[in-house]
C-alpha cells in the first residue's frame, strides 16, 4: 500500500479528537489484569529486598597540604611556559583527589586489611549476613600473590562444629571448568591446597562456635577487589574555598568501611612522604659518595705535607718574603674557591650526563654558588617528582605525563647549558686568577724553591679540606630535612557510618508499582497495536468516515441463517430493527434499491441482506431480495432454495421472452417476502450484468415491492458490483469482524472518494458479545420491555452502546 493511500485511509482518524474515556473504559475492562500484575511485583519487590544485603555509607574529610615551594619563582621557566599557555597542568589538589581514589592506592589497601576475602554467614531466608575481624570465627589467608591469579572467585563454604572440626568445601574455576575440594580438619589451623592456590585457616575464637555454624567465605584477586572498593568509594571537595576533600565509601559492614578509610589516609600519607623524600635520599646519596672521595684525597695531601716539611726542615720565612705572600695569599685564597666551585660543577655535569641518572633526582644543595642553576636543579627535581607520581594513576601516554615529558627535556637541557656556561665561567675566572697570582710569583722568584713547594703543598691541602668540611654540612643539612618531612595530608574528622543508604525500599516499591501499572498497559496497547482485522465500531470509525448503520453480533445459526422472527423482541429482532431504522433514514424519498456487497466472501453479506429482508417483511413492507452474486449464489443457502431454481439470469439472458415476476417466489417465513434467486450460473456475468436488461428488471420490480434488496458478488474480488450499483439507492458494505482486514478499508474509502457506489454505509457483523476486548458495546442487549433498552444514538446512525448475550 503507498504512502499517499496510507494517508487517506487514516485521515478521519487523525482528524478526530481522542476519545480519553473509550480509552479508559477499554483498560479498566482488564482490571482483574492490573491487581493481579500489581499484587506479583509488590510481592516480587518485597522477596528482592529481602535477600539485598543492606549497603551503609561511611564518610571522613581530609585536608590536603599545598606545597608552596617554587611559586614565588614568577620568572621561573616553567612558570613562563604556564603563563603563555605553551604548557597545562592540573591543579594539586585535583590531583591528590584523583591520587586518593586510584587503583594503585587501593589496592595497597586491600592487600594490607584482606578485602580481597569476604566472610558472610548465610540464613534460610533472607539475606546472607556479612562477617568482618571480630565477627568470624575463623580466618582464612591466600597470598596476594596467588589471589591475583585467580580467574573467577573462590567460593569456600566452612562447615563448623562445636567440637572444633571444620568442613572445608572449595569451588573454583580453571581453565573454564569448575572444580571441587574439600576436606575435613579435626583441628585448626589448618592448609587446604587447591589447583588455584593454597588456602591457610586458623581458629580466631572458638568460643563463637557455641553451635553448627556455616561461614561461606569468598576469595577474589586483589585487583578485582580493587576495582569493587574504587566504584564504591567516591571523593569530593568539601567547597571551592578550601582543599579539604570528602571521602564516601559504601559497604556493606560498617566496621569494614571505618578500616577502609582510615587505611585509605594512612597509605596516601606514606606514599607522598616517600615520593618528597626521594630527592633528599639521591642527595644523601651523592654526598656520601663525594665525601669518601675527598676524605682519601685529603689524606693523602696531608701525608705529602709532613713528608715534605721533615725532608726540607723548613723554619720561619723572611720578613720580604712575608710581605710577598701576604698580597699573593689572597689570590690564593681566592683560587682555592674557584677550584672548589670547579670541582663541584665538575662532579654535577659528570652525574647529569650519566645514561642511568637521565630519570633521575639530580643532587641539590651541595653548595654551588650559582644560585640560578641551583634554583633550575630545584625546579627539575619537583617537576620529576610529579612526573612519578602521575604514572602511579596513568600511562606515558597521558596528556599531562607527556607535557611533563617535554618540559623536562627542555629544563634538563637549560641545567645543561647552564652547568656549561658556569664551568666556563669558572675556567675564566681561574684564568685570571692565576694572571694575577703569577705578577706575585715574580716578586717571589728569589724565595727559596722549598717555599714554592710548601706553599703548592698547602694549598692543596686547603682546597679539599674545606670541600670535605662543606660537604659535613651539606650531609647534615640533608639528614634534616629527611626527618622534619610531614604528612601530606591531615584528618579532619574521622570516619563516621552515615547510615544506610542501599537498597531504596521505597524506589523499588515505587517501580514495582510503575511495572505493575505499566505491565498490563503496555501489553493491552501492543495487543491493540497488533490487531489487524476489524473487531468493534470503534475501529471503524478510526480509519473512515463512511457511516456506521449497525453492529450486528455473533450468534449460533445452528443451520437457520434467518435469526429474525415476527413478533419477538430478541436481541437479533432488534439489531436488525435497529439496521433497519437507520436505512430507512439514508433512503431518500421514492428511493428503494438496497445493495449489499463486502470485500470478499464469508463476511455475512447474504445472511445480512436476507434478515433485513424479513425485518422490512415484518413490519409490513412487500420486499423481494435479488440474488445477483451470479457467479456464487448465497442466497439460496440462506433461504433454502434450490440451485437449480430458474433466476434473474434467465430474465437478463433473454428478456424478451422471460416473465420477470413469475421468478419471484414468496417466501414461507412471511408473506411480504419474496425472493429472486440468482438462478443459473452464466459463462458471461459481467457482461450479462452490464445489460440494459438489468435496468429494466429493477424498473419491474420497483412497481411492485416496496423494497428490493440486492445480493451482490462480493467488490473487492470482482467487477460486478460497480456494475450492478448504477441501478441502486444506497450501498451496505458489509464487514465481518475479526475476520475483515482493516487495510481493506482503503477500498471503500476509495468507492466513496470516487462515488463508485452511491449513498455508501457500512454495516458490521459477527462481534463476539463474550470477547472481554468488546467491552465497549456494554450495557446494550438487555431487550423485553421498553426503557430497557441499552441503545441509542451516537458517533452515526442509531449507535448502539454495545450487544449483548440474550437472556
Amino acid at each position: 500500500m503507498s504512502n499517499e493511500k496510507y494517508d487517506d485511509l487514516f485521515t478521519a482518524e487523525d482528524e478526530k479528537p481522542i476519545d480519553y474515556k473509550a480509552i479508559l473504559f477499554e483498560y479498566l475492562m482488564y482490571w482483574p489484569w492490573f491487581v493481579a500484575c500489581l499484587i506479583l511485583c509488590l510481592i516480587g519487590a518485597w522477596g528482592y529486598l529481602r535477600y539485598q544485603t543492606p549497603v551503609y555509607n561511611v564518610n571522613a574529610t581530609v585536608l590536603i597540604k599545598q606545597d608552596d615551594k617554587g611559586k614565588g619563582s614568577a620568572n621561573s621557566p616553567l612558570a613562563t611556559m604556564q603563563d603563555l599557555g605553551m604548557l597545562s597542568m592540573a591543579s594539586n589538589f585535583d590531583n591528590e583527589m584523583e591520587i586518593l581514589r586510584s587503583r594503585t592506592l587501593i589496592k595497597k589497601v586491600v592487600n594490607t586489611l584482606g578485602l580481597n576475602i569476604r566472610y558472610a554467614e548465610p540464613r534460610s531466608f533472607g539475606y546472607a549476613l556479612p562477617l568482618y575481624k571480630h565477627d568470624t570465627p575463623i580466618k582464612v589467608w591466600m597470598t596476594p600473590e596467588e589471589a591475583d591469579k585467580l580467574a573467577a572467585p573462590l567460593n569456600l563454604q566452612l562447615d563448623c562444629t562445636p567440637d572444633g572440626k571444620v568442613k572445608a568445601t572449595a569451588k573454583y574455576i580453571q581453565n573454564g571448568k569448575e572444580g571441587t575440594t574439600e576436606k575435613t580438619f579435626d583441628r585448626l589451623p589448618g592448609v587446604l591446597v587447591t589447583p588455584v592456590g593454597t588456602l591457610t585457616l586458623n581458629a580466631k575464637d572458638s568460643t563463637k562456635i557455641q553451635e553448627e555454624r556455616t561461614i561461606q567465605v569468598q576469595i577474589v584477586s586483589p585487583t578485582s577487589a580493587a576495582k569493587v572498593c574504587q566504584r564504591n568509594l567516591s571523593t569530593e571537595p568539601t567547597s571551592k574555598q578550601t582543599t579539604i576533600v570528602r571521602l564516601n565509601y559504601n559497604d556493606t559492614h560498617v566496621g569494614r568501611g571505618l578500616d577502609f578509610l582510615t587505611t585509605l589516609v594512612a597509605l596516601y600519607n606514606a606514599d607522598a612522604n616517600d615520593d618528597k623524600n626521594e630527592v633528599a635520599s639521591r642527595t644523601a646519596e651523592f654526598i656520601d659518595e663525594r665525601i669518601s672521595i675527598i676524605n682519601h684525597e685529603l689524606g693523602t695531601t696531608e701525608s705529602e705535607l709532613a713528608q715534605y716539611k721533615q725532608k726540607a726542615g723548613l723554619t720561619d720565612l723572611t720578613s720580604d718574603a712575608q710581605l710577598a705572600l701576604q698580597g699573593n695569599a689572597e689570590y690564593e685564597q681566592k683560587r682555592a674557591e674557584n677550584a672548589t666551585q670547579l670541582r663541584l660543577v665538575e662532579f654535577l655535569k659528570e652525574y647529569i650526563e650519566r645514561p642511568e641518572n637521565r630519570m633521575e633526582i639530580i643532587p641539590a644543595n651541595i653548595g654551588l654558588s650559582d644560585n640560578g642553576l641551583s634554583t633550575l636543579i630545584g625546579q627539575y627535581n619537583e617537576m620529576l617528582t610529579e612526573r612519578k607520581r602521575l604514572l602511579r594513576t596513568s600511562s606515558e601516554s597521558n596528556p599531562a605525563v607527556v607535557n611533563l615529558d617535554t618540559s623536562l627535556e627542555a629544563t634538563r637541557k637549560n641545567i645543561q647549558t647552564s652547568v656549561a656556561s658556569v664551568l666556563k665561567g669558572l675556567e675564566i675566572t681561574r684564568n685570571d686568577l692565576n694572571r694575577e697570582a703569577a705578577q706575585f710569583a715574580s716578586r717571589i722568584s728569589n724565595a727559596p724553591q722549598q717555599e714554592k713547594e710548601l706553599l703548592s703543598i698547602s694549598r692543596q691541602q686547603e682546597i679539599k679540606a674545606s670541600l670535605y668540611l662543606m660537604l659535613l654540612q651539606k650531609r647534615e643539612e640533608n639528614a634534616i630535612t629527611l626527618a622534619a618531612t610531614a604528612n601530606n595530608g591531615r584528618m579532619v574528622e574521622e570516619p563516621l557510618a552515615g547510615g544506610m543508604v542501599g537498597p531504596n525500599g521505597k524506589t523499588y516499591y515505587m517501580l514495582a508499582l510503575l511495572l505493575g501499572l505499566g505491565i498490563p498497559v503496555a501489553i493491552i496497547f501492543l495487543r491493540n497495536l497488533l490487531r489487524f482485522k476489524i473487531e468493534s465500531r470503534a475501529d471503524i470509525e478510526k480509519i473512515t468516515d463512511v457511516p456506521v448503520i449497525g453492529d450486528i453480533p455473533l450468534t449460533d445459526t445452528e443451520g437457520h441463517p434467518i435469526v429474525v422472527q415476527e413478533n419477538r423482541n430478541g436481541l437479533m429482532e432488534e439489531v436488525f430493527r435497529s439496521v433497519r431504522t437507520n436505512v430507512q433514514y439514508m433512503l431518500g424519498e421514492g428511493q428503494k434499491v438496497i445493495l449489499f456487497t463486502s470485500t470478499t466472501s464469508g463476511e455475512g453479506k447474504s445472511f445480512s441482506a436476507g434478515n433485513l429482508a424479513c425485518s422490512f417483511a415484518f413490519m409490513g413492507k412487500k420486499v423481494v431480495i435479488v440474488g445477483l452474486d451470479i457467479r456464487k449464489p448465497g442466497l439460496n443457502k440462506v433461504f433454502e432454495i434450490s440451485h437449480k431454481e430458474r433466476g434473474i439470469t434467465q430474465y437478463l439472458a433473454d428478456p424478451k421472452q422471460t416473465d420477470l415476476m413469475s421468478l419471484c417466489q414468496p417466501s414461507a417465513i412471511s408473506p411480504n417476502l419474496f425472493i429472486l434467486p440468482g438462478g443459473t450460473v452464466p459463462p458471461n456475468p459481467t457482461e450479462l450484468v452490464a445489460r440494459k436488461s438489468l435496468d429494466h428488471a429493477l424498473e419491474i420490480l420497483k412497481e411492485h415491492f416496496d423494497y428490493v434488496i440486492l445480493d451482490t458478488a462480493p467488490i473487492g474480488m470482482v467487477t460486478d458490483t460497480q456494475l450492478i450499483a448504477r441501478v441502486a439507492d444506497l450501498s451496505v458494505y458489509v464487514c465481518r469482524a475479526d475476520y475483515t482486514h482493516k487495510s481493506d478499508y482503503e477500498l471503500i474509502n476509495d468507492l466513496k472518494r470516487e462515488n463508485k457506489l452511491p449513498n455508501l454505509c457500512t454495516l458490521i457483523n459477527g462481534i463476539d458479545m463474550d470477547q472481554r476486548k468488546n467491552g465497549y458495546y456494554y450495557g446494550y442487549g438487555k431487550y423485553g420491555k421498553y426503557g430497557k433498552y441499552g441503545y441509542g444514538k451516537k458517533y452515526g446512525y442509531g449507535y448502539g452502546y454495545g450487544y449483548g448475550k440474550e437472556k
